[in-house]
């Protein structure tokens, strides 16, 4: 499904941020890449999505999706994959809603962009994976604006979008280091469940060792670890 091989990014003439990372992945596997701020976690996802910030570049190694380099794909290519086969989870996904439109126009956009549902459709999927990700009163989010909601829902409603499409590929940034342990528990359920029940193949950057302790298959050790006594969600 995924293989990146010894990849290296560096950004301008800085030292490397990444060096010779290595990881494998099967069909339906959940990896954590673990480690603490700084560590370079988020530089590898954002090298799979094709979407390094700030200049950054791979400059050494290989990064193959089902087989093929993304290395060398076009705007389109990219436009194609993103959102559908490949999607991502951002540490602050709620923040990248825009603040003027109401939350259910943007998310049937979103579908729709991806999809021929027709609006109606597209607006009850879009309730649906609000009520899974246990936002109450979804109706009642879907015509609010960001600013009417908590942080908290916002991050919801972004994990929502991010898992909607059931991409074979998701990359997953934090995504419940804004939420409260309970609304933790739940995110963390539910995209066990979407590997569970469709395969979705997962790769979730954390500091959190007992979030990755739980969730995970396997995680690389490339990374340095957090000190053994960082909080764990699944701390007695």
């Amino acid at each position: 499904m995924l293989e990146i091989k010894d990849l290296t990014i560096q950004y301008g003439s800085q030292a490397p941020t990444v060096e010779h990372f290595h990881l494998s992945m099967k069909k339906g596997e959940i990896i954590s890449v673990v480690g603490e701020s700084g560590s370079g976690k988020t530089t590898v996802i954002r090298a799979v999505l094709g979407a390094l910030a700030g200049g950054g570049q791979v400059t050494g190694g290989d990064i193959l999706f089902q087989g093929k380099s993304l290395l060398g794909n076009s705007k389109e290519e990219w436009r194609k994959l993103r959102g559908t086969k490949i999607s991502m989870i951002f540490q602050d996904c709620g923040g990248t809603l825009n603040p003027i439109r109401r939350i259910g126009s943007q998310y049937v956009e979103y579908i729709r962009t991806h999809s021929r549902m027709s609006k109606e459709e597209a607006w009850k999927l879009a309730v649906s994976m609000l009520q899974k990700m246990r936002l109450p009163d979804a109706e009642n989010v879907m015509k609010s604006f960001s600013h009417q909601l908590s942080g908290g829902m916002r991050q919801r409603v972004g994990i929502a979008m991010g898992m909607t499409a059931k991409p074979k590929l998701l990359l997953a940034d934090e995504p419940t280091s804004a939420l409260d342990v309970t609304i933790q528990a739940q995110v963390v359920h539910q995209m066990k469940e979407l590997r569970d029940k469709y395969g979705v193949t997962i790769i979730l950057v954390t500091h959190n060792m007992g979030v990755a302790s739980y969730l995970s298959d396997k995680y690389p050790g490339r990374f340095r670890l957090p000190s053994p006594d960082s909080q764990s969600l699944f701390s007695q």
